[in-house]
């Protein structure tokens, strides 16, 4: 999991669900679609400001983290238009989980902006380990080594890695931040896959992602 592991119970759904990961959920195994909401459906319109460089027609939702909680992202732009789109997008994707997982909110319609089939139901999933277990996080997370391939006008994929040396469980209720040294390995590999809804947005639709890989951790 992102930033040490949950306790055991949440460690096991995490499991369960092929979750290995916060921000990015997991292996996206599941016949659930009809008990999350937005599964089977396109981006939607929210309340959103647009945000700047990226294209399509519908408005990006606006997120904001709280003061001590940051995502850095190294490198995530190729000065190519239609990688860089796509890279726009899924560096959305990545912040709307964290920023449901800060809110407490498993049906986020930022997640459900971002995400869509099995990315969005492995997303709710992990999100609800979190709220089961009580915990939230603090600290920064940088994601670097974005690789970025487009296969044709509606469909891409991104592959990138996320140091979480610098994040840590908190504690919802209590606000206590557990720093306590970890045995898992601070690095994780992500490889994603996306399609363009009809509204421009590059929704990511499968999270692969694996802890310890030695071509982030060199």
């Amino acid at each position: 999991m992102k930033r040490r592991s949950l306790p055991v119970a949440a460690a096991f759904a995490a499991t369960a669900a092929l979750l290995l990961t916060a921000c990015g959920g997991g292996g996206d195994k599941t016949e659930d679609n009809d008990k999350i909401a937005g599964a089977d459906q396109g981006a939607g319109k929210t309340s959103a400001s647009p945000s700047a460089g990226t294209a399509g027609d519908a408005e990006r939702p606006k997120i904001t983290f709280p003061r001590d909680v940051e995502n850095v992202f190294e490198g995530w732009k190729t000065g190519n238009a239609a990688k860089d789109a796509v890279l726009a997008d899924a560096q959305g994707s990545v912040n709307a989980v964290d920023d449901a997982i800060l809110r407490g909110d498993k049906n986020s319609s930022t997640v459900q902006f971002y995400r869509q089939g099995d990315a969005l139901i492995s997303a709710a999933k992990w999100i609800q380990a979190w709220l089961d277990e009580d915990l939230t996080w603090t600290g920064s997370t940088r994601y670097f080594d974005a690789n970025v391939k487009v296969f044709d006008k509606n469909t891409a994929a991104v592959s990138f890695c996320a140091d979480e040396s610098k994040a840590y469980n908190k504690d919802r209720k209590t606000g206590k931040v557990d720093k306590s040294p970890s045995g898992e390995s601070s690095y994780v590999t992500y490889s994603t896959r996306l399609e363009k809804s009809d509204e421009g947005v590059w929704q990511t639709t499968s999270v692969l992602s694996k802890r310890g890989d030695k071509t982030c951790a060199s």
